[in-house]
């Protein structure tokens, strides 16, 4: 299959400390990381794709350890996590499925086999396109608390012939979260989703 080429990277960390209640005793942090690559199938139908897939490995796992990074260097201290990809005109939404394994396995190694499916989004857009990643606790995907989503993109991407590959991780659930369902602390860990 064909090399995987890196345009640019973008790390980006936010802390969110109240949504208009209190202020929250530990402030939730949120992270992505997008990397823009070269999109090896654009401009063509291309029938055996999926072995792109292995290609995209390294990228997957080294974005996972840079994330860990960008929220405090412990992974034990991730609760969820998202992953997504907007493809460049020139290629396809099937082109963006490639990024399931490679993003979402990369995360739950590092993750400590962390239980739950990684939620996932993508779309076919042009530069400056935004993409609400959605995010699950990593260990039960029925944590209520955990549902969230992060907004990603960049200005300059994806030109048609890119794909920009986003992943999402969080320190905790939502600010303020308080509309029941299952609770972190409640879960089994059986099946990944209770």
């Amino acid at each position: 299959m064909p090399e995987v080429k890196l345009r640019k990277r973008l790390t980006v960390v936010e802390e969110i400390f109240h949504e208009g209640g209190p202020a929250a005793t530990t402030p939730l942090r949120r992270a992505a990381q997008l990397a823009v690559i070269h999109n090896p199938f654009a401009g063509r139908y291309v029938p055996d794709i999926a072995g792109f897939m292995d290609d995209l490995k390294p990228l997957g796992l080294e974005m996972a350890r840079n994330l860990i990074s960008a929220l405090g260097g412990n992974a034990r201290g991730i609760e969820g996590y998202g992953k997504g990809a907007i493809v460049g005109s020139a290629g396809e939404l099937e082109h963006g499925a490639l990024w399931h394994v490679p993003g979402g396995y990369g995360m739950r190694e590092l993750l400590g086999g962390a239980k739950a499916i990684v939620a996932s989004t993508k779309k076919v857009g042009g530069p400056g396109t935004r993409l609400d990643v959605p995010v699950t606790h990593i260990n039960a995907s029925y944590v209520r608390s955990h549902f969230d989503a992060m907004e990603v993109g960049l200005v300059d991407a994806p030109l048609a012939d890119e794909i920009v590959l986003a992943l999402v991780m969080t320190t905790g659930s939502r600010v303020h979260a308080r509309v029941g369902g299952l609770k972190a602390s409640e879960i089994k860990g059986e099946d990944g989703l209770r």
